[in-house]
């Protein structure tokens, strides 16, 4: 596709807003449209990008505009994609689909693999696959076999038709999906529902086939945000802070991996060796990365694609693998339960069960 790529944004919300604007930026990329059921938010985001040269129209109904589009960013309520996503694929229409991907794991594997059958690309969102600290972590070059992640944020106000596992963990559950194509073989998983309807606080343990073991935190209520993964190896170790960005890595030498070395005993200074240690065998060093804006990236990797006729960093069957793993974590939620505390006198033996995975699947398929 030689000409510039015709895109519409799906979703007047907070993400829809930030993609409508960045799309402006991505070369060889034109926004088209912005389409939103409430039809006065989405012609005041089209107004704003709106000129003679380059129009964009407002829609409440996406189908209203599928002829003036070739790409479609859909950034609506995670409920909605499946349906959404559905019918712009039987339309021929390049998809980049917000995190998660959809709801549920069939749906997921499902518009994967449409979308490859028909020739299309298919993007998801997951942003911190282009986070310049996870990226350098490339060149650190290890087999990773022990991954601890803490995701933590205040309560946002939004993406509340999700829990925490699909909202935030399911970041570091692709990342740590990145790192290996070996199936999980266990999953243990808790979560308390604070605020929502869904679980506002989980943890995660994932054992893979590979020998990897990962352990993921989660919470959206937490009065500090944090964003941090440490990864471990025989070889040495990297910790990733993601919001600064920043990479610390400490590589053991090969005389320490082999065990070739004296630990030595010293009983008027016992805390020498540890200075030796990481003098002349634990290699430290931190790198402060230049922060660049990641959703612009995956934009930018989005277009490419499509022109190109390549595949994304995230593609349709990376975001479906992202989605089964955390279904099976909500899954192993419910099967331990999680509970809501509606006032202090319940906390503790009263407290009183919250919704369970089933109830909330039917909920949705009634609506």
């Amino acid at each position: 596709m030689s000409r510039e790529l015709r895109v519409a944004v799906i979703g007047g919300g907070h993400l829809g807003r930030i993609h409508t604007k960045l799309l402006t930026q991505v070369d060889g990329a034109t926004l088209t449209a912005v389409c939103d059921p409430d039809l006065q938010a989405a012609e005041a985001i089209a107004a704003t990008h709106h000129s003679d040269d380059s129009p964009v129209a407002a829609h409440a109904n996406y189908r209203d505009a599928i002829d003036s589009f070739d790409a479609a960013v859909i950034a609506a309520p995670t409920q909605c994609h499946a349906d959404i996503a559905t019918a712009l694929i039987k339309a021929g229409k390049h998809l980049f689909v917000e995190k998660p991907l959809t709801h549920e794991s069939d749906d997921a594997r499902r518009l994967a693999l449409q979308a490859s059958t028909r020739g299309l690309v298919l993007q998801v969102g997951h942003v911190e696959r282009f986070n310049p600290a996870f990226t350098a972590l490339e060149e650190f070059g290890v087999d990773v076999k022990y991954v601890e992640a803490t995701r933590a944020s205040r309560f946002p106000g939004r993406c509340l038709d999700v829990g925490v596992v699909m909202d935030l963990m399911i970041h570091d559950l692709d990342l740590v999906l990145s790192l290996t194509s070996a199936p999980v073989r266990s999953i243990a998983a808790s979560g308390i529902s604070v605020v929502s309807n869904h679980e506002d606080i989980a943890e995660a343990r994932l054992e893979f086939e590979c020998g990897l073991v990962a352990n993921l935190k989660a919470s959206r209520v937490s009065p500090l945000p944090a964003r941090d993964m440490v990864l471990y190896s025989p070889a040495g170790f990297a910790q990733i802070d993601f919001g600064k960005p920043a990479l610390a890595t400490v590589r053991a030498s090969d005389s320490l991996t082999k065990r070739e070395f004296d630990l030595g005993t010293d009983t008027d200074n016992p805390l020498k060796y540890a200075d030796t240690l990481f003098a002349e065998h634990l290699q430290c060093e931190v790198r402060e990365l230049e922060p660049r804006n990641a959703i612009l990236d995956e934009l930018h990797d989005f277009v490419i694609s499509v022109q190109c006729g390549g595949v994304p960093v995230v593609d349709g069957s990376a975001g479906a693998r992202a989605v089964a793993v955390a279904e099976s974590i909500l899954q192993a939620i419910d099967q331990r339960a999680w509970y809501a505390f509606p006032n202090q006198d319940e906390v503790g033996a009263n407290a009183i069960p919250r919704r369970r995975i089933e109830q909330d699947r039917a909920t949705r398929r009634a609506a």
